[in-house]
């Protein structure tokens, strides 16, 4: 809840149990098993708290997307990429994530419908999951001090993840495409780094 305070530990406990209902019920019937009522009574609140939390279905779906990539990024610190190049790293974490959202194709499916959904109101959350996702890429990488061109191809790389989720849950793409895909965005990432010789020659005509 951006701008709201921080949350109590009980109020914390309680949203934990919010995600968790949330994650279960689309895990087993997707977007549509996620009704309102069934979360909070699976979660053992209120309505109208659920409501305060969440005020509405795809306001609690995104967060429940943003809640999964915290701890996939908690899994990948600490079981880091192993590619000998920054490409390398960021192609291999982006298909651990995809693996992961395969192995729960229902709710997968479900946070990424509300993600596309989801209209200015949900702008908040959203950007979080942005940010999120920008985090585990730029980890990946392993730059200290990445260039604003290589922040872009993260910028890029981030669009094409989602794009291939997209296509792969409608059926358009598959396993064996996306990983091509994301191989090949990845890439800009090594094409952006900074050229020594160039700055060598920059300093030597400067």
């Amino acid at each position: 809840m951006p701008g709201s305070p921080p949350l109590t530990e009980r109020q914390e406990a309680r949203r934990r149990r919010i995600l968790h209902a949330s994650a279960q019920l689309a895990g087993r019937g997707g977007f549509e098993a996620v009704q309102m009522r069934e979360v909070a009574e699976a979660a053992g609140v209120a309505l109208g708290t659920l409501y305060r939390y969440f005020p509405s279905k795809i306001h609690l779906l995104v967060a429940t997307m943003q809640d999964q990539l915290q701890h996939l990024h908690t899994t990948l610190r600490k079981r880091p990429p192993g590619g000998a190049t920054a490409a390398e790293r960021v192609a291999e974490t982006l298909m651990r994530a995809f693996r992961a959202l395969q192995r729960e194709p229902q709710l997968a499916d479900a946070m990424v419908r509300a993600l596309t959904f989801a209209d200015r109101s949900v702008s908040p959350e959203v950007d979080t999951v942005s940010r999120q996702t920008t985090a585990i890429i730029l980890d990946a990488t392993g730059l200290d001090d990445p260039t604003p061109e290589q922040l872009s191809a993260v910028r890029v790389i981030e669009h094409t993840w989602h794009s291939a989720l997209i296509t792969w849950l409608s059926g358009r793409a598959s396993i064996a495409q996306v990983k091509i895909d994301i191989e090949t965005v990845c890439r800009l990432i090594d094409l952006t780094a900074p050229d020594p010789e160039a700055d060598g020659r920059r300093g030597r005509r400067g």
